[in-house]
């Protein structure tokens, strides 16, 4: 064995003894394993602070909504119920429901729909095709009740409603009486001047007949807060501006007024100036004042 050449033998002085039992024992290996940190969790502590987090947003947005008026309150409320922003109040009333109203043009076109279906029910509808317009105007559904040479609502010269004027106008009456739209009613003579009775002139009798039509339907549908306004414009404001003495200029306007609270508000306080300025006048000289409302 090459081992004993190198005098590894017996009489070397050596132990081969010891050669063999250190030849034979294999060496002690020892592996060490550096601590590792516990599995990868992923995402999920990352959701569960969002969610946190957007909780809190919301906390945040109530608190700050408790504080708030209740225009803005109505505002936030009715982005969240239409996000495009065409609702702006909740109807509510004798006949209203609680739901939010859409009051775009769209809905107004609706509404104009529904009285038209609504009229074309009554008797004799083919002898008021060309007495009855409703158009959507800047301001809302504007309803046109035109007289004819002979009078087709109102008695001639006259502040009374004939039985059709009556019919027509409880029909109106109880089909927006549903909505929570307010609604103001005027009324228009031509510029044929008055006769037969002193003082009172187009300007009393256009006054007159938007009253008589507030007062029948007020009775036949309307809610009492419902009417904003009732104006007499004689004949101020022509339909046929070309032919002053068209039978079609002497007529009621009946309009349903889209809701906004900002005119709702400036309408109020416009309220409040003309009742100041009232007072101021008849701090004053006093003055004849015009029959119209």
């Amino acid at each position: 064995m090459p081992w004993r050449e190198r005098g590894a033998g017996p009489g070397s002085g050596g132990s081969g003894r010891g050669i063999d039992s250190a030849m034979a024992t294999p060496p002690i290996i020892i592996i060490k394993k550096k601590g590792s940190h516990a599995a990868h969790h992923g995402g999920a502590w990352k959701v569960a602070y969002a969610d946190f987090v957007t909780a809190l947003m919301a906390l945040f947005i109530v608190l700050w909504l408790l504080n708030t008026s209740i225009k803005v309150q109505e505002a936030v409320g009715g982005y969240f119920r239409d996000p495009s922003g065409s609702a702006r109040r909740t109807g509510t009333g004798v006949a209203g429901s609680g739901e939010n109203l859409l009051l775009n043009k769209q809905d107004m076109a609706k509404l104009k729909t529904e009285l038209q279906s609504s009229i074309q029910k009554m008797a004799d509808l083919d002898k008021l095709k060309s007495n009855i317009e409703m158009t959507v105007t800047a301001e809302g559904l504007r309803i046109e009740l035109l007289e004819s040479e002979k009078g087709t609502f109102f008695d001639s010269g006259s502040s009374s409603l004939n039985q059709t004027g009556q019919e027509m106008l409880e029909l109106l009456a109880a089909e927006l009486g549903k909505v929570p739209n307010r609604v103001s009613v005027e009324g228009h003579t031509d510029s044929k001047p008055f006769t037969g009775k002193g003082s009172y002139s187009n300007w009393e009798l256009s006054s007159d007949r938007a009253n008589a039509a507030r007062r029948l339907m007020q009775e036949s549908g309307l809610r009492s807060d419902q009417v904003s306004q009732v104006r007499g414009f004689a004949d101020q404001r022509l339909r046929n501006a070309k032919d002053s003495l068209d039978p079609s200029n002497r007529r009621v306007s009946i309009i349903v007024q889209y809701i906004n609270v900002d005119l709702d508000e400036a309408g109020a306080s416009g309220k409040d100036a003309t009742a100041s300025g009232e007072r101021k006048l008849s701090a004053g000289k006093r003055t004849e004042p015009e029959k119209h409302e």
